[in-house]
């Protein structure tokens, strides 16, 4: 039966939810540190973003068996139960994060469309893909990735003023080199992945426009059918869906810091009248449009 690893074990009950922690191919199969558990099956209440760093071994990943070694870099997304088996010397470098409790600039960084691929797509799809559409990186890159973490993991130690704003700055700097790196590897499985952040980057972008399924399916190079499957798999949504939370999200910018009317929002952010748009407001935000205004977005 797999263990639950607990993020506040890492981060403390009342801890900013970002830590690091290196784990080591000790003799005997001993411990690198506290709740170390890397040679058993466990899961996650938290993200974990893992960079080996050296040597190799086997990752045990839902059931499935795969090698990695020094340079692959890949995200654990909570509930996945995995462990790693048959080390050589494997160093992992574990970035572990918890997006649901810190102000990740999601919107922005889903702007990249290696960002979609590495931290969103690839997670859901390595079994399909064999994790072959992992990312690889050289000597050179692998060194910047782990100043990175370094960085990070310095500042939780050292726990000087500021260090939570520090650390998240570090970790969406790192996010960023490490979507950079995905987007020049196109190659093989990551291509398709990579259509996908793309057609995510767009609609960050440019959901004001008039899209249909057929246009989005178009856009994607996929059938609808395998968009609405992959959509979904990638952001918990239907391509709809999402459409209208980033219209509601521009709305309710607009209203807080524009004097503009219903009409003018409405149309600005993609609804076809003030009506629709006031309808699907107070779906997603229980107040009209004119009541958040009034309200100061509150």
């Amino acid at each position: 039966m797999a263990l639950l690893a607990r993020g506040v074990d890492f981060f403390g009950r009342d801890g900013f939810p970002l830590a690091v922690r290196i784990a080591r191919t000790e003799p005997g199969g001993k411990p690198s540190h506290a709740y170390d558990v890397t040679e058993v099956d466990h899961f996650h209440d938290f993200c974990e973003l893992v960079l080996v760093v050296a040597g190799k071994g086997i990752h045990r990943l839902e059931g499935e068996s795969f090698p990695v070694a020094a340079g692959s870099v890949f995200v654990v997304q909570g509930r996945q139960v995995h462990s790693f088996r048959e080390r050589e010397g494997l160093v992992l470098v574990n970035v572990m994060y918890d997006p649901e409790r810190m102000p990740l600039p999601e919107g922005l960084l889903r702007r990249h469309p290696g960002y979609s691929a590495l931290f969103q797509l690839e997670p859901g799809f390595r079994s399909a893909h064999r994790f072959s559409s992992r990312l690889e990186l050289g000597r050179e890159d692998l060194g910047a990735a782990e100043v990175f973490a370094e960085r990070i993991r310095a500042e939780e130690v050292g726990g000087a003023a500021g260090n939570e704003v520090q650390r998240l700055a570090l970790l969406v700097e790192l996010m960023v080199f490490l979507s950079r790196r995905y987007g020049e590897s196109e190659t093989g499985e990551r291509r398709a992945l990579l259509r996908m952040g793309r057609l995510i980057s767009t609609l960050e972008q440019r959901f004001a426009e008039p899209w249909t399924l057929e246009k989005l399916a178009d856009e994607a190079n996929l059938t609808r059918t395998q968009l609405l499957r992959v959509f979904r798999q990638a952001t918990g949504q239907s391509p709809v869906d999402f459409l209208i939370t980033l219209r509601i999200e521009e709305a309710k910018r607009r209203l807080r810091r524009t004097t503009a009317n219903m009409t003018e929002i409405a149309h600005d952010c993609g609804f076809g009248d003030s009506n629709y748009f006031a309808r699907r407001f107070r779906a997603a935000t229980g107040h009209t449009p004119t009541e958040y205004r009034r309200r100061g977005g509150g």
